[in-house]
């Protein structure tokens, strides 16, 4: 697929060939946002209802609630489920920083599981060896765009008594058997961050087949207030609302709401790009000696948000050092993600019972390399050819 402009870097450096990330924005994404302009009701009105019952029929969930991001939708997911201080949420160690912030803005201490060596998702030997008497949640992250093993991760929840909830920030359209990630647990939460697959610059959602806790992420995303706008302006006076717990500012507008419309749209067509230049790289690059490439499961529908390589030691270059030749070769990439445990405020306020081995090898090992629906395969050529070449 050829690009139809010249890509600019997003960080205006005129060296770079391949970025590392590049939204697909349409005319008709843009033509939605206007649209969505043209309203007198920018918050909290038609388009976001519209996007909530959209998104809830994608993932087949019975409701999905529309939130600022997708740390709000994880920690609205936690306070509907009363987990505050004194419990403890297991998370994996190699996970973005959001994952543990949520947990800790709810007052709760999160426990850091080691990964699979394979696909970076979370252990479930080590799941077990964390668990204590003040566990209340597992919280699973599908990396990558790969599923966890969903069906050993709730055995282990129900022999517990332990809530789940699902960080789908990599996982819009990731299926195991026709039943879609963020739909196996209490909730799932997701991101619509400009990095995913597809975004609405800002952006989360909640899905749930709870009542309960749509009910009080719905509420609690807008200052705990009882009613909508259009309630309140429909019938009656629209200052008698009650509040009968401190909520949040975590409403997602109507703009950002049309757009994750117009994305949704698109989705399943992005993410099959997705799948071809995952598939090319992996074609290109599997007999590379010192490289070990990610693998698509069969039986699986995987989103292939990110696309990491392993590095070697028959590769006779370290990781760090790959990075900066890809960058002096105009290639940006990246690392996802730096573990938890390496940040100062998890030492001072995670926990884990755990040595961390696979976390602490991988993370000197995993490159991200540039991966995004509209990349060419001139452009992949470029970044293979340059790996091919070191």
């Amino acid at each position: 697929m050829k690009n139809s402009k010249k890509i600019k870097d997003a960080f205006n450096d005129p060296s770079i060939k391949v970025p590392f990330i590049l939204p697909q924005i349409t005319n008709d994404d843009k033509k939605s946002i206007n649209d969505a302009l043209e309203s007198p009701l920018l918050t909290d009105g038609p388009k976001l209802r519209q996007f909530e019952s959209a998104f809830a029929e994608f993932t087949g969930s019975k409701y999905a609630i529309g939130v600022s991001n997708g740390t709000s939708a994880l920690q609205l997911s936690l306070k509907a489920l009363n987990i505050g201080k004194g419990d403890e949420v297991i998370i994996p160690d190699i996970t973005f920083i959001a994952t543990a912030s949520a947990v800790l803005l709810t007052g709760a201490t999160p426990v850091l599981a080691d990964v699979n060596c394979d696909d970076l998702n979370i252990s479930l030997n080590s799941i077990k060896n964390n668990i204590t008497s003040k566990t209340k949640a597992i919280l699973p992250v599908h990396f990558a765009g790969k599923i966890c093993n969903m069906t050993e991760i709730k055995k282990i929840a129900h022999r517990h008594g332990l809530f789940i909830i699902e960080d789908c920030a990599h996982a819009i359209g990731t299926k195991k058997k026709n039943k879609h990630a963020g739909t196996f647990g209490d909730a799932g939460c997701f991101s619509f961050y400009p990095t995913k697959n597809f975004t609405t610059i800002e952006g989360g959602m909640v899905i749930t087949n709870s009542k309960r806790i749509a009910k009080y992420v719905s509420t609690a995303r807008n200052h705990g207030i009882t009613k909508s706008l259009q309630q309140r302006f429909s019938r009656g006076r629209p200052w008698e609302y009650n509040v009968f717990d401190p909520g949040y500012n975590y409403r997602l507008d109507e703009i950002r709401s049309a757009l994750g419309i117009s994305q949704l749209k698109k989705i399943k067509k992005m993410n099959l790009r997705r799948k071809k230049a995952f598939q090319y790289y992996n074609a290109k690059l599997h007999m590379c000696k010192g490289i070990t490439v990610p693998l698509l499961s069969h039986g699986e529908e995987h989103a292939c948000h990110l696309y990491i390589l392993k590095i070697q030691k028959e590769y006779h270059m370290l990781r760090n050092e790959l990075f900066l030749k890809l960058l002096r070769n105009g290639i940006r990439s990246s690392v996802h993600y730096k573990p938890l445990h390496e940040f100062s405020v998890c030492k001072k306020l995670a926990r884990w019972n755990d040595s961390l081995r696979n976390s602490k090898e991988l993370y000197k090992k995993i490159i991200s390399l540039p991966f995004y629906s509209q990349i060419s395969q001139i452009e992949q050529d470029k970044v293979i050819n340059c790996i091919k070449k070191l």
